[in-house]
């Protein structure tokens, strides 16, 4: 029988995706997790543990809640651009370019 609880850590950049697997007490939290992953993270990676933004899932979340057994917890990186925006350009784009054809 398990003593702890599992989760993963997952951060990703356009080029690699780290996951941390991991088991920490019943009452660990989000900021514990990420604590027990930056201790096992190669040395010299530019993750931002203390800055980034956390969720669980896709969700956004403090880093003081107590995550579920099995949760996947994930350092989020900012947007480079808004992808509403990106897409209107290209929607635009595209108008001008079947306006312009003969």
């Amino acid at each position: 029988m398990p003593v702890g609880k599992r989760c993963t850590v997952a951060y990703a950049t356009r080029a690699r995706q780290y996951l941390w697997q991991l088991e920490l007490a019943p009452a660990a939290t989000v900021a514990d997790a990420l604590g027990a992953a930056r201790a096992v993270a190669p040395a010299g990676e530019a993750i931002p543990w203390d800055t980034a933004v956390v969720g669980i899932s896709g969700e956004t979340c403090a880093r003081s809640l107590v995550y579920a057994e099995g949760d996947r917890i994930e350092l989020y990186r900012p947007l480079r651009r808004d992808p509403r925006e990106r897409r209107r350009e290209r929607v635009q784009r595209e108008r001008r370019r079947k306006a312009a054809a003969p």
